[in-house]
């Protein structure tokens, strides 16, 4: 009676203490990140026209501190609260100079090696994406010679000015006689037109890895999927429910056919974290030593019992809703190109790839202590369960309340 009271005992304590660990970090999961999207094409010889597509809010104060230009501060910031969009390009209209100077400084294109020069082509227009205005703004650049490659960097609102960290800068482009995309960020701001098929691959997949392991909700519900399957059958389907669920709304989202607010995304996201490491602990509490036993299965050759199937179901529908989450990560909102969606493609088997690493370190080990100590590992298995389900309900309340 003692020693199971004591374990009680430590189970809440670590499911607090993983709570208020976890708690440190903001409601949204993901940080404050933002998206620069750029296409490029060539009118002609010695000629590249970038259009660049800048988070508006960001823009004014990264170019108004730059600058020094307090004006276009106020004037930008009195728009932006306003939500006036023709307020906002006539901000960025009468304070052009410091905002192309802004850009130009930390983005353009170079010809074999010489620096390609830019000028302003039209005025600012305004668009929304995922509900925040963004600044179109088009540069063209004349280039000496006629080079057969272009390099384009880019190092635009980076962590140093302190308002948001790991921008990344999504490129697509047609240029040299040759069409692809590419995604630039702190540890890679440039790269070539005539880049390999594999180097324009590892970006993405890079991206994607990058993106799961530094977005603590998704680890999260991965980990909640892990502690509560019983068999190594059942974190294999729900891995690949959640897997096929995802990517269905991510290519959906890619191809501009759905359209989700975050408000409703990033909330229903917290919920499955906790719905699912909750699930888990409903059987702890229904079942107790028994939690892991199967109960009457199918005869279909997966094997799954009720509860079983009723988990897939489950985790395929908040799936769907992970892979808007995923899709907001790139600012997925619009149709895009089909050469930009197969390197959205590579992101998610990025992503795929950690999930499945995290899987084959995690899943053994606690078979193994499920195995050889029966109470430990389930004891082990709730700790896991409490923790990430108290911290899904936090971000659930933060997520909805705006917090």
């Amino acid at each position: 009676m003692f020693h199971a009271a004591r374990r009680r005992a430590c189970a809440v304590v670590a499911a607090v203490a993983v709570a208020v660990l976890l708690s440190a970090v903001p409601a949204l999961a993901h940080g404050f990140t933002s998206t620069v999207y750029v296409d490029l094409t060539s009118p002609g010889i010695g000629h590249v026209r970038s259009e660049l597509e800048l988070e508006y809010d960001l823009l004014v104060v990264s170019a108004a501190d730059s600058e020094k230009d307090d004006p276009l501060f106020r004037a930008g910031t009195a728009a932006f609260e306003a939500r006036d969009a023709a307020e906002q390009a006539a901000a960025l209209h009468a304070h052009a100079g410091s905002v192309v100077a802004y850009v130009t400084e930390r983005f353009g294109v170079t010809a074999e090696g010489a620096a390609c020069t830019a000028a302003q082509d039209g005025d600012f227009t305004i668009e929304q994406r995922e509900g925040v205005p963004y600044a179109l703004l088009v540069l063209d650049y004349r280039c000496p010679g006629s080079a057969e490659a272009h390099e384009v960097r880019s190092g635009l609102f980076p962590d140093s000015e302190g308002y948001v960290r790991d921008t990344k800068t999504v490129v697509t482009y047609d240029l040299d006689l040759t069409s692809g995309s590419a995604a630039l960020d702190a540890k890679q701001r440039s790269f070539s037109t005539q880049q390999s098929w594999a180097e324009r691959f590892w970006e993405f997949f890079r991206l994607g890895a990058e993106h799961l392991l530094t977005g603590l909700d998704h680890i999260l519900f991965l980990l909640a999927l892990i502690a509560g399957s019983r068999r190594l059958r059942e974190i294999v389907l729900a891995a690949t429910t959640f897997t096929l669920a995802h990517s269905v709304t991510f290519i959906l989202a890619a191809l501009g056919l759905v359209q989700v607010p975050a408000s409703f995304v990033e909330p229903v996201i917290a919920l499955s974290i906790a719905v699912v490491a909750g699930w888990h602990l409903w059987r702890i509490w229904r079942r107790r030593s028994h939690a892991t036993d199967l109960e009457k299965a199918g005869h279909s050759h997966l094997s799954l019992d009720p509860a079983g199937w009723a988990r897939l179901a489950v985790v395929f529908c908040f799936g769907l809703v992970h892979g808007l989450g995923f899709a907001a990560a790139l600012g997925i909102d619009q149709a895009l190109s089909w050469t930009l969606l197969w390197s959205l493609l590579v992101f998610n088997v990025g992503i795929e790839a950690v999930q499945l690493a995290i899987i084959l370190v995690v899943f053994p080990l606690l078979a193994l202590l499920r195995h050889r100590r029966p109470v430990a590992g389930l004891w082990a298995t709730g700790t896991i369960a409490a923790g990430v389900s108290v911290m899904g309900l936090v971000w659930f309340v933060q997520r909805v309340l705006g917090i």
